[in-house]
């Protein structure tokens, strides 16, 4: 018996160690295989390249690092602004790639599929293959020459390219801004509170899920406002200092017109903001009401279906495949449910089905209009690339050589039907909640050279983006758009200081950009006088804590001895709408603050600028300005109760075109112009004139180009 047993425990182990290596083999078949699919790619990869036109570019590299690209057609600078964006920042193009193609999981693992998820859920493929012959033959060739860009650099760079990518092509380019604007305007956040199965999905549309507490400034004072006669523009966002939101500076140059100095995106073949020799342009972002959801009434008898004017209409189901990379090169992909409606996309949750509808639902043409807007030689050019509409939001601010000043509350203002509520959730079972149509462009809220030649948009109400006449009319305007009406500090100081001044200098222009104070009217001052009326406490810590908040003059200099307990305590936020008055909150806040800084600087009373730092690699340095200052620094709690600037002002720019229409401009960037390569000379040496807030000459001539010449060469010929 005992031998019986022996016998089997034998027999058992050996059929378990077979198993095992089964396992193994069928694992290591697995790993070979996705190698070999791997490799066999980048051979397609290898053959595609040798159908790639030939480019007529030379990149000119100033000794600040930044590429100024001269080409003989726009397609050509677009060909070589690729080549130099990727020899700067390769891996954020590369994830900006991955993006887009919807392959985020399938190299950086599980966490990172809800991001494919959402690039299969819009059908942001479907429409971009549907319509991109459709786009002018000039965008699509400046589409296809940055793809062909970055493909050269890749074959030259074996080593370094992930998967799922290579080779690029001109509609990942266009997919790519399909992809990147409905995040902007929180359509990630609606998505997440619909899975979350939230009661009212739309609820906290407005606080944005990608670009949470960032706000941005567009200044301009034309000849009439300035001592000397000029028209000076602060083109100033206030971006991520790093990822794929951060700016990358260029210049581009062609023989087809092209003269633009400025910032833009990974992924994007164009300039997006900034200037030429005749006219300059910024952008900050504005809030109005882009999204609704809309709960679907189900069939009881099928699941699949939903009631639609009367009928049953049944949902468009897909079954949609996630990559996702588990360990190594093992991979597995996943099937997931997609539904779409008659309103748009549909997620079902534990509450029932919900379908979204947004601004700019179908529209694949955003590169376009920014291409366009970079051509314009002057106000109505201009206007004419607004009009194309395809651009979702923005405010967009405008200046030119003639003294022109122009402001648009751009956004696709959905025409709603007024008999309903779009606070919240609607109905989706009639064509009267079905928003087709968008308010036109001419009838958005605008400023055209107003009498007091100043303009300020600052995330800020629109209604008040002038002083004196000219604003918009808000009585114009239907609450269904739901534009927005607070004032940030920004906004308020702006008005405060250009309005007080008639004859603006050069040096009040620069001062003013620079200013690191709260306004007496701003959400941040009222609240602290309330907490300091009420404030009481026995505890002598806490008494001198608050004595020192009340000392404290408002400014966000680095030599303040009472901004970083009063910043870190109330934690001020970009727009006021978002910052609530709650008493036993900041008391507790306060507490901990006393006990941090006690902790790591053995007093309260520290300088703002041992506590706010711009630090990267070897650079660790003191900054002004706060949340929501004109000199804007966010920053994140680090080690040593200290803030790390994360965003704010980042690359942004000064134009100025004097009494006679000359050009001068500055620019400067939080670190330098390659983000990417730690060993690069270029990694971090703006960062003293940034901390210092010194601006550099932005060289926009050839001749002055050359004479601050760093490097000189052609893509695939240096």
């Amino acid at each position: 018996m005992h031998l019986e047993l022996g016998k089997i425990k034998i027999i058992h182990k050996k059929i378990m160690l077979s198993i095992i290596g089964l396992i193994c083999v069928l694992v290591c078949l697995l790993i070979g295989y996705n190698f070999y699919l791997g490799r066999a790619k980048q051979n397609d990869f290898s053959e595609s390249l040798r159908g790639i036109p030939q480019y007529q570019v030379e990149i000119m590299r100033d000794t600040w690092g930044v590429p100024h690209v001269f080409g003989k057609t726009d397609a050509d600078t677009a060909y070589g602004l690729a080549y130099a964006h990727a020899e700067d920042d390769f891996e954020t193009i590369q994830e900006f790639l991955l993006t887009i193609r919807g392959k985020l999981a399938s190299v950086m693992g599980k966490d990172l599929a809800p991001y494919d998820y959402y690039v299969q859920l819009f059908r942001i493929w479907d429409d971009v293959n549907e319509k991109y012959d459709a786009l002018s033959s000039d965008i699509r060739s400046v589409c296809e020459a940055y793809a062909n860009g970055l493909n050269l650099y890749a074959s030259q760079h074996p080593q370094l390219l992930k998967r799922n990518i290579w080779p690029v092509k001109g509609t990942d380019i266009v997919a790519g801004f399909v992809h990147k604007l409905p995040l902007f305007f929180g359509v990630d956040g609606v998505l997440n509170r619909i899975y979350q199965a939230e009661k009212n999905p739309k609820a906290a549309q407005s606080e944005l899920g990608f670009q949470q507490g960032i706000g941005s400034n567009f200044l301009a004072v034309g000849p009439n406002r300035s001592a000397d006669g000029a028209t000076r523009v602060a083109i100033n966002t206030h971006q991520p200092w790093e990822g794929p939101m951060a700016w990358y500076e260029a210049h581009v140059v062609s023989e087809e017109g092209l003269n633009l100095y400025g910032g833009l995106f990974p992924g994007s073949p164009i300039v997006l903001l900034g200037h030429n020799q005749h006219l300059a342009w910024g952008h900050t972002v504005n809030y109005p009401d882009l999204i609704d959801v809309y709960e679907l009434e189900i069939n009881p008898n099928d699941p699949n279906e939903y009631r639609f004017d009367g009928q049953w209409r049944s949902l468009e189901i897909r079954k949609v495949p996630i990559e996702v990379r588990l360990w190594r090169n093992f991979r597995w992909t996943f099937h997931r449910e997609t539904l779409w409606s008659a309103h748009g996309p549909a997620l079902r949750n534990a509450n029932g089905v919900y379908a979204i509808r947004y601004a700019g639902i179908g529209e694949i043409g955003q590169v376009e209009q920014w291409y366009r807007m970079g051509k314009a030689k002057n106000l109505e050019e201009f206007k004419a690339a607004m009009r194309l509409h395809a651009i979702p939001m923005f405010n967009t601010g405008y200046a030119d050589r003639e003294g022109n000043l122009y402001y648009v509350y751009n956004a696709l203002l959905p025409l709603r039907n007024e008999q309903y509520d779009w606070s919240g959730c609607v109905k989706g079972n009639s064509s009267s909640t079905l928003w087709t149509r968008y308010l036109p462009y001419d009838h958005l809220p605008q400023v055209e050279n107003p009498p007091s030649a100043f303009l300020q948009s600052c995330n800020n109400n629109p209604f008040q983006t002038t002083i004196g006449f000219g604003n918009p009319n808000p009585l114009e305007y239907s609450s269904v758009f739901g534009i927005e009406d607070v004032m940030t500090n920004r906004s308020l100081r702006a008005r405060e200081l250009f309005g007080n001044n008639s004859s603006v200098t050069r040096k009040d222009f620069f001062q003013y950009k620079f200013d690191k104070y709260y306004s007496q009217d701003s959400v941040l001052v009222e609240s602290i006088h309330r907490f300091l009326e009420e404030a009481m406490s026995e505890d002598s810590e806490l008494v001198k804590a608050v004595d020192l908040i009340r000392s404290w003059d408002f400014q966000t200099d680095i030599k303040n001895r009472a901004a970083a307990l009063a910043i870190l305590t109330f934690r001020p936020k970009d727009r006021p709408a978002n910052f609530q008055y709650d008493y036993l909150l900041f008391l507790r806040r306060l507490r901990e603050n006393v006990e941090l800084f006690n902790h790591n600087f053995g007093r309260i009373d520290v300088t703002w600028g041992e506590v706010n730092r711009l630090i990267r690699g070897d650079i660790d340095l003191p900054v002004s300005g706060g949340p929501d200052i004109l000199r804007a620094v966010y920053g994140r709690p680090i080690d040593g109760g200290r803030l790390k600037g994360v965003a704010g002002d980042c690359l942004f720019q000064i134009v100025e075109w004097d009494g006679q229409g000359h050009l001068q401009s500055w620019v400067i960037n939080q670190y330098g112009s390659h983000s990417w390569k730690k060993t690069s000379p270029h990694y971090t040496d703006q960062s003293p004139l940034f901390a210092r807030e010194e601006m550099r000459p932005s060289w926009f001539t050839k001749e002055d180009i050359l004479k601050n010449l760093e490097r000189r060469y052609s893509p695939g010929q240096d």
